[in-house]
């Protein structure tokens, strides 16, 4: 009697980590598909139309123009493998730095042409390019973007989400 008491009191602690664990692997399959959506549906919307997204990174006024096209051309392909990469979960802690370092360049972006005063619309989701300056919504975007690096930061620290080709490769 006296060590199935003693038992009992790591039973509790246990269980509770086992479903902590479940239910943050859970979450982190739902930050998988909401980033796959994303992702997806902003290099669905650029490729496209390869042109309109290097007038996009143009618009910036940021890169060489040796540099905008093959930025532009390829911008589409990379959103599109991770959202490939996201949706197997393969490798999720590196895309996910990946999208980390994507998003944190689209921020940085946004916020350079709203400092310098630049109209235009980001050209995240299509579009892009000049546009009045009534019609600008770099706070918008930013937030966006930063709402999005919470859901990506998830994956940084934990990876191991619920159907994902890493739980799968490591087992």
């Amino acid at each position: 009697m006296a060590s199935q008491q003693m038992a009992e009191p790591h039973a509790g602690p246990a269980l509770r980590r086992a479903v902590e664990g479940s239910t943050a692997q859970w979450f982190g399959l739902a930050v998988r598909i909401a980033l796959v959506v994303v992702w997806g549906w902003a290099g669905l919307a650029k490729i496209s139309d390869p042109a309109e997204a290097a007038q996009a990174v143009r618009a910036y006024e940021i890169l060489p123009e040796s540099l905008v096209k093959p930025i532009g051309y390829g911008l589409p392909f990379l959103e599109l493998a991770l959202a490939l990469l996201l949706l197997i979960g393969l490798g999720v802690r590196i895309v996910a730095v990946i999208s980390a370092l994507l998003l944190f360049t689209f921020v940085a972006g946004i916020g350079s042409a709203w400092a310098r005063g630049i109209s235009i619309d980001c050209g995240c989701f299509g579009g892009g390019g000049a546009v009045d300056a009534s019609k600008t919504e770099y706070l918008q975007e930013i937030l966006r973007d930063c709402g999005f690096l919470l859901l990506v930061s998830w994956l940084v620290f934990r990876p191991h989400t619920r159907l994902s080709a890493d739980a799968w490769l490591a087992a």
